[in-house]
């Protein structure tokens, strides 16, 4: 099945500009140029058999991989449980402003899919820092902490501490402008198999998912997730629902991040920088040396 037959933007969509400075320093002030990057609106159009297109989320992103972004926010959300259930993913609107960035994408579902769209009482609005926001109630927040992932990856902590190195690495957005996070996906090995990059947290991961989604990777065998930044409970949910066994976050968890990696089987290291770490769930996937 080809879900790329409709347009999809790639080469159109910039990722950062170049702005015009005042650069201060002790020394004093000189006009200078800074490379920042894009924050732009993605709106994510839903369709289905007996379903009138509707508009599902609307989310801060950094342009690009948007039918990644799209595909692993219906994963997470659990409206889509495997790409057999999309007919097509393109982008569906004129592009807005004089950067040409297509801010519309339609995801159109196929007969298979089985969701109860009764069940979509609210409409997403999400943040590039929050994720998504306005859940009608926490339960709702909590609906996949019965998930258990499995328990065939283990790593050591040379290869915990590598990571970061290995994730900037790969960071190609980040190199250019400073401001930009990213999740990569671990390997068996500690390797770093892929990364993907966005100003938003939550939207780095869902386009990690949704690659995952559209190579028919999903769920995850024997690997985990990188992240640039902190564990949020947002993050870890993600990183469960996709099956990953390892979270490696540069920055610290949140408190229902450790709880939600404890009750899913999750291993969650934090603080992972400067040849030290945290382990905050399931230490016995860290190898002895």
């Amino acid at each position: 099945m080809n879900t790329d037959k409709g347009f999809v933007a790639r080469e159109s969509q910039p990722r950062q500009e170049t702005l015009a400075i005042t650069r201060v320093s002790s020394t004093g002030s000189v006009l200078d140029s800074d490379a920042i990057t894009i924050e732009e609106p993605l709106e994510i159009r839903l369709t289905a058999p007996g379903l009138d297109e509707f508009p599902l989320a609307i989310t801060m992103r950094t342009p690009g991989n948007d039918n990644e972004l799209a595909l692993g926010f219906l994963y997470t959300e659990g409206i889509i449980r495997s790409r057999d259930e999309l007919v097509t993913v393109e982008h569906c609107r004129p592009p807005s402003g004089d950067e040409g960035i297509h801010n519309s994408i339609r995801v159109v579902l196929g007969v298979g899919n089985t969701f109860d769209p009764a069940l979509l009482e609210r409409h997403f609005y999400t943040t590039s820092s929050c994720g998504v926001c306005g859940k009608t109630s926490i339960e709702a927040v909590m609906n996949n902490s019965q998930i258990k992932v499995p328990q065939s990856l283990t790593l050591t902590a040379e290869q915990v501490q590598q990571l970061p190195i290995l994730l900037r690495d790969q960071q190609s957005e980040f190199s250019a402008t400073g401001g930009i996070h990213a999740s990569g996906l671990i390997g068996p090995t500690g390797n770093l198999l892929r990364v993907r990059e966005d100003v938003g947290r939550h939207n780095a991961m869902d386009k990690l998912i949704g690659s995952l989604l559209l190579d028919n990777d999903l769920p995850l065998g024997a690997n985990g997730v990188v992240l640039s930044g902190r564990a949020s409970f947002e993050l870890v949910q993600k990183a469960a629902i996709a099956g990953a066994q390892i979270i490696v976050a540069i920055g610290p968890p949140s408190s229902l991040a450790v709880e939600l990696a404890e009750q899913t089987g999750i291993t969650l290291a934090g603080f992972v920088r400067n040849n030290q770490f945290n382990l905050y769930s399931h230490a016995h996937r860290l190898a002895p040396a």
